[in-house]
């Protein structure tokens, strides 16, 4: 009789060991607003994966690294997942049909400055910030033919405000990186009055990527299916509005 009774109450928990949840082991870095670790809003990107994948066989192992060795590890399958490249700065990453929102990359001077970005031809005679292995959409091919032009940091924690001190010491004209981003960080900093936008490139879609290791595929073709069944149901409700608007950003569908 105990053991039915215990039995009984084992199959009434949602939780118990009969229904172990498989863990996704996710590479990220921190890129505030969209990924902050060590910030009481987690960012709007965690909020929305959290959100896919709630009420799942699946839980989150999410864990910041340098954004290179983030990639590498998703290449390599020490990790299922990576938040949140756009498809060319990891071309050989397996993307979902969803993405997990948008990124615009930006051109940041001194705000005493004249200069604008309208299109390459602006960009002649000048010196550029740029953060490696960064896709900048319609200058990649740019960037690629005038190398001496441009000035490659490693992303990390400081790299925007190490930018920004360039841009002021007049070593760059001008740093180029992806909107909310700098926006928050130069804020945060105090710095942001010294600054300001001054043109971007094209907006990119951003995903959360998964590895291509073909010993992973079975799994991973379930978790890439249940991220798209649910940022599916995302998109045509309030969810996604209801995040953004929890950190102050536009809703990025209405792009």
């Amino acid at each position: 009789m105990r053991f039915c009774l215990f039995l009984i109450a084992c199959l009434l928990l949602p939780n118990s060991s009969f229904a172990e949840k498989q863990v996704i082991h996710i590479a990220a870095i921190d890129w505030c607003p969209q990924i902050c670790p060590e910030a009481d809003k987690p960012g709007y990107i965690i909020d929305l994966v959290k959100q896919i994948y709630s009420n799942t066989q699946y839980e989150l192992d999410i864990r910041i690294y340098p954004w290179s060795r983030a990639l590498s590890m998703t290449q390599q399958g020490r990790v299922h997942a990576v938040l949140s490249p756009a498809k060319p700065e990891a071309p050989d990453l397996l993307y979902p049909i969803n993405e997990v929102g948008t990124q615009r990359m930006c051109f940041f001077t001194d705000r005493e400055k004249q200069w604008q970005y309208e299109n390459v031809h602006s960009l002649k005679n000048r010196q550029f910030g740029l953060s490696t292995d960064t896709s900048i959409e319609e200058l990649n091919d740019y960037a690629l033919l005038h190398p001496e032009q441009f000035q490659y940091l490693p992303y990390n924690e400081r790299h925007i405000v190490q930018q920004a001190k360039k841009v002021l010491r007049n070593r760059i004209h001008a740093f180029l990186f992806t909107y909310n981003s700098t926006v928050y960080t130069l804020k945060n900093a105090g710095k942001w009055d010294r600054f300001k936008s001054a043109g971007c490139v094209q907006e990119a879609k951003i995903y959360m990527a998964f590895s291509p290791q073909i010993n992973m595929q079975d799994d991973i073709k379930k978790m890439m299916e249940v991220f798209d069944d649910k940022m599916a149901i995302l998109k045509r409700g309030d969810g996604i509005f209801q995040v953004m608007s929890h950190y102050g950003l536009d809703d990025w569908r209405a792009k």
